[in-house]
């Protein structure tokens, strides 16, 4: 091949995947090594003997294979890991991807000008449609491309039969990969090529220097947390929700997904009555916990209507309801919650800083899900430090948590549990339930019995409108 290599390219130098490559390189080379590597034995291909080749059977061969690393010595078309005793050897470093050689088409026009000679004219369909286009479009410098392809089919013949078979093969697996057949994926297309060079050193300018000292500054100004902070932060998050996870503890009265019994999640309604105590202590845990739980935020909503503050949880639900609804009717909700607790004189007015509310007001002009945002992290923040603080100590949470029940736990005994697992079936799906209910009105339809009257009353009716046929000419 008259490959050249170019002293400014931007190939696979600017991927971001090069990476891939040197590790399957490195790999590569550990498989190659004589003593620990894969074994390879001659082999003999029809009437030929294929020095040092092997046979593959992993998946990670199937990618070695399409990044070129290794080749097939029979079915060339296909660059994969066949699940049969199919021969692969390694391809020679020369052609390895991170060689960086620029794929350029006048060394594809040699190489087809050399296939065409060895075969004879007799090509396959995508290479002879290249063929064909590269021959049109390099007209000009055609001779000495027919010229090079013979000076190396010449070249190819001095050689021995398996090192021109070796050589062959390995030239159609570097062009297979870089020039893949239509309708295969190539494992070297990493997308758009990079505009810059990001291993290139940048030209030390003054704005250079300033850029380095304004991301300095930020970095400094970043607020960081210790490892040993987070990693406290989060075992005692965990230990403080062990016990309210089903799964890491003991759910009174039972578990349901052990035991099929329902009072647990008979108990857990999203609106019941009485909550239980596991519930309302999880309240307390944080304020998003309590707007979380619809029963909380009920008993929260009672509080704040004592002190005459219940608009600011009514606002909240509303943006809630506007950021997660639907689409046709967002202007509508945005243009009523403003009505109700924005405007001048509005009937639950809600009071929030004017900066927030020139933000709002300008977003009101063109409304969407998030255009309130602002005013409910407002209202968000204000409930969180003063409300729900007062809320824990007030009678009403006190009230609350002295009624909220603790089930007794249902002790069932083994075989009552093997007797529940062997009882379990699987529900059926949706799907196969719509069906049947749709043959069973069929079937229904079909048993009903039929008035006849009613059967002719219809048949006159459509004969009486039936037009008349119109006149012969």
């Amino acid at each position: 091949m008259t490959i050249k290599n170019a002293l400014r390219d931007h190939g696979q130098r600017y991927r971001p995947r090069m990476a891939c490559l040197k590790k399957a390189e490195k790999m590569l080379l550990e498989m190659q090594d004589p003593c620990s590597g894969v074994k390879s034995q001659p082999q003999r291909l029809v009437i030929t003997t294929i020095p040092h080749a092997i046979t593959e059977a992993k998946n990670l061969g199937s990618l070695l294979v399409a990044l070129g690393y290794i080749y097939p010595l029979q079915d060339h078309k296909r660059l994969l890991i066949k699940p049969d005793a199919s021969l692969y050897r390694f391809q020679t470093p020369y052609f390895w991807p991170t060689q960086l050689w620029p794929v350029e088409d006048t060394d594809y026009a040699i190489y087809l000008a050399k296939r065409n000679i060895r075969k004879k004219g007799i090509l396959e369909l995508h290479e002879q449609e290249q063929y064909n286009r590269l021959h049109k479009w390099m007209n000009h410098k055609w001779d000495f491309i027919v010229m090079q392809a013979k000076e190396q089919y010449r070249a190819a013949k001095e050689r021995k039969k398996p090192d021109r078979v070796v050589f062959d093969c390995q030239e159609r697996a570097y062009w297979v990969v870089h020039r893949p057949p239509p309708g295969t994926v190539s494992a070297m297309d990493y997308g758009l090529e990079r505009r810059a060079d990001p291993n290139a050193e940048e030209t030390k300018t003054p704005d250079y220097y300033e850029r380095i000292m304004i991301f300095t500054q930020q970095s400094i100004m970043r607020p960081r947390v210790k490892s040993s902070v987070s990693i406290g932060a989060l075992v005692k998050y965990c230990a403080t929700y062990t016990g309210h996870d089903p799964f890491l503890s003991k759910c009174l009265p039972s578990n349901p997904w052990l035991t099929d019994d329902n009072t647990y999640w008979n108990l857990n309604m999203p609106n019941v009555e009485i909550p239980t105590k596991m519930r309302v202590e999880r309240w307390t845990f944080s304020f998003s916990e309590l707007l979380a739980d619809p029963r909380g935020r009920d008993d929260f909503r009672l509080f704040l209507k004592k002190e005459f503050s219940g608009e600011n949880l009514a606002f909240w639900e509303s943006c809630e309801d506007l950021k997660w609804g639907t689409a046709a009717t967002m202007k509508e909700k945005a243009e009523h919650i403003y009505k109700t607790f924005l405007a001048r004189g509005a009937p639950r007015w809600i009071n929030i800083d004017g900066k927030t509310m020139e933000i709002t007001v300008k977003g009101l002009k063109h409304p969407h899900r998030y255009v309130l945002d602002a005013a409910q992290t407002h209202i968000y923040m204000l409930m969180k430090k003063d409300s729900y603080g007062r809320y824990l100590k007030s009678p009403v949470f006190k009230d609350t948590v002295k009624k909220a029940i603790c089930p007794d736990e249902h002790r069932f005994s083994v075989s009552q549990l093997e007797q529940n697992a062997r009882n379990r079936r699987p529900s059926l799906s949706p799907i196969i339930i719509r069906q049947q209910e749709q043959e069973q009105k069929a079937k229904m339809a079909a048993n009903a019995p039929v008035d006849i009257t009613q059967v002719m009353s219809k048949l006159s009716k459509q004969g009486k409108e039936v037009p008349p046929r119109p006149p012969n000419k």
